[in-house]
C-alpha cells in the first residue's frame, strides 16, 4: 500500500490509531522525505474549512488580507490525510471529488486552477458505505477514496499486541525519565487483556 499512489481508506471506531496507521504508510512510500499534511475535517467550522483545503486568495473575502495555500498546495508532492473525512460537508465533497480526479482545483476567489499530485489518505468512524444509502456522502467520491481501504481494530480484537505496546511504553518512560525499564507482572499483563479499551 504504501508503494502504490492509490487513494486509501482507514476505518475504524476513535482511538485505535487511524492516524499513526496513516504516518507509517507515509513514512515508507516514496514521498517519505516531504512534509505529511494531516487535517481533521470535524474540528474546523465548515466556513473555514473550504479554505484550509484549498486556499484563497487575497481579498476573496471579508478578512483575507492576503493569500494564504491550503493543505493541498501545501501537501504538493506529498501525502495529504482527511481526518474525519464523514464529517465533510457536501457542499465541498465535490470539489475534493475533482482534486482527486483531475489533481487540480481553484482556490477561493482564484481565477487558475492550481495542480497538484497529492496522496490522499481519508480515515473516518464512520461507515461511508451507509452514509453513502442516506445522501450524506457522495458514492462517487466515497469509491474515489477507498480504492484501498484498511480498517484499524480496536486493541480488545487483538489481545495478543498489548503486552508488546505496553513493554514499548514501558521503554519509552524509562528512557525519557532516565529509569530502568520494568517488567508488568502477569496479573496486570491479564487485566490489561481483559479490558474493553473504549475509545
Amino acid at each position: 500500500i504504501a508503494h502504490s499512489r492509490a487513494t486509501v481508506l482507514i476505518t475504524g471506531e476513535s482511538g485505535t490509531g487511524k492516524e499513526l496507521l496513516a504516518r507509517y504508510i507515509h513514512s515508507k512510500s516514496p514521498r517519505a522525505g516531504k512534509k505529511f499534511v494531516a487535517i481533521n475535517c470535524a474540528a474546523i467550522p465548515s466556513d473555514l474549512l473550504e479554505s484550509e483545503l484549498f486556499g484563497h486568495e487575497k481579498g476573496a473575502f471579508t478578512g483575507a488580507i492576503q493569500s494564504k495555500a491550503g493543505k493541498f498546495e501545501i501537501a504538493n508532492q506529498s501525502t495529504l490525510l482527511l481526518d474525519e473525512i464523514g464529517e465533510l460537508p457536501l457542499t465541498l465533497q465535490a470539489k475534493l471529488l475533482r482534486v482527486i480526479q483531475f489533481g487540480t482545483f481553484l482556490p477561493i476567489g482564484g481565477t487558475l486552477e492550481a495542480k497538484v499530485n497529492v496522496r490522499v489518505i481519508s480515515a473516518t468512524n464512520r461507515q461511508l458505505s451507509e452514509e453513502t444509502l442516506h445522501g450524506r456522502f457522495r458514492q462517487d467520491l466515497f469509491y474515489r477514496l477507498a480504492v484501498l481501504e484498511l480498517n484499524a481494530p480496536p486493541l480488545r480484537q487483538r489481545v495478543t499486541d498489548i503486552p508488546i505496546i505496553a513493554h514499548s511504553i514501558l521503554q519509552r518512560i524509562a528512557m525519557r525519565d532516565n529509569h530502568p525499564v520494568k517488567r508488568l507482572s502477569e496479573a496486570a499483563i491479564g487485566a490489561l487483556q481483559s479490558y474493553h479499551w473504549p475509545g
